[in-house]
């Protein structure tokens, strides 16, 4: 186990994560979006833009109203049915509530003038839109990359012969002339890279307070004594009166045996933690950001030895605050 605490360490996200969000007003009893008047009946629905704590802000895409929703323990979460798995234990739909998210809320204004939500309704075919734009952002992006490699040779066999030169300059105008253009086009959609498969403490509006690591054998997913011990150490922290405090739950697992199998390795892991965080220790699931499994990806070390196998089947534990509730930015 490796254990961090007190830490003030802030990572950067290299793109801009998809910030739009369409709140919904619907006819009879219910208010406009914004300012919720206390008591009154209202409804939202667009994209979270950010996290703290409880409160979680959607704002409008057209409009640019933003809306601050509060989520109790009372609040329902409904994941509505899509062609998409989101993840695989349905039970902590509650942790979904990341930026980048659609959703939909409903419930009363607060004397702060925020929605305390009663409901809140999402679809995982959003995630799905937002992953083949990624994904053709990563084509484009190769494509760019290819074809400067494509010009860079075509200037070096002009330097060889002067014959050839202008053969190979075409060729290198060519190629760079592919270049921009895909470049473009990546640069047109980075608009639209989404937040899948991004943890939340990339964001730089995030600070990380304290973090643990905790290491599975081979094939497993159960904690052990020492896990146990070290996540309560941790959980410590978010008893003692950490105002707006989120959990971030990521477990991954090592190259060895088939992708699917470390997939579901990886989200065994990370909700066997998030279930002992909540059961043993108090946090209430409202707090943790997507328990998510990323397979094999994002290596701590080589897969090539078994030492560095043990260190690659592990979940990231990490405990998260708002920038702007320390700094006052």
């Amino acid at each position: 186990m490796k254990l961090n605490f007190g830490r003030t360490r802030t990572r950067k996200l290299s793109g801009v994560f998809c910030a739009v969000l369409a709140m919904g007003m619907a006819s009879g009893p219910w208010a406009s979006a914004g300012q919720i008047a206390g008591d009154q009946k209202a409804k939202v629905k667009g994209t979270i833009v950010s996290r703290n704590g409880d409160l979680v802000t959607v704002k409008d895409k057209k409009s640019g109203t933003a809306t601050v929703v509060d989520i109790t323990g009372k609040t329902k979460i409904e994941r509505k049915h899509g062609k998409v798995e989101f993840f695989r234990h349905s039970d902590m739909d509650v942790t979904a509530m990341v930026p980048g998210l659609t959703i939909e809320a409903e419930g009363v204004g607060s004397a702060k003038g925020q929605l305390v939500a009663s409901k809140i309704s999402f679809t995982p075919d959003e995630f799905a839109v937002e992953v083949a734009e990624e994904q053709q952002i990563r084509a484009n992006q190769a494509a760019a990359a290819s074809a400067q490699t494509t010009a860079n040779q075509g200037v070096r066999v002009a330097k060889v012969a002067q014959t050839s030169a202008n053969n190979a300059q075409a060729s290198a105008n060519t190629a760079q002339g592919s270049a921009d253009v895909a470049g473009a086009a990546a640069l047109m959609d980075a608009s639209a890279i989404s937040m899948v498969n991004r943890r939340v403490s990339d964001l730089d509006s995030y600070k990380i307070v304290a973090e643990a690591v905790i290491y599975f054998p081979a094939d497993g997913s159960a904690l052990d004594d020492a896990a146990k011990v070290d996540l309560a150490t941790l959980a410590s922290y978010t008893n003692g009166g950490l105002e707006g405090y989120m959990v971030e739950i990521a477990g991954y697992a090592s190259s060895t045996g088939t992708k699917q199998l470390n997939q579901k390795l990886s989200e065994d892991r990370a909700a066997n933690v998030a279930k002992y965080l909540q059961d043993a220790q108090n946090v209430p699931m409202r707090r943790i950001l997507v328990p998510a499994g990323y397979g094999a990806t994002h290596p701590d070390a080589t897969n090539s030895d078994p030492q560095g196998r043990a260190l690659n089947r592990r979940v990231d534990v990490k405990v998260l605050v708002n920038k702007g509730l320390t700094e006052g930015t």
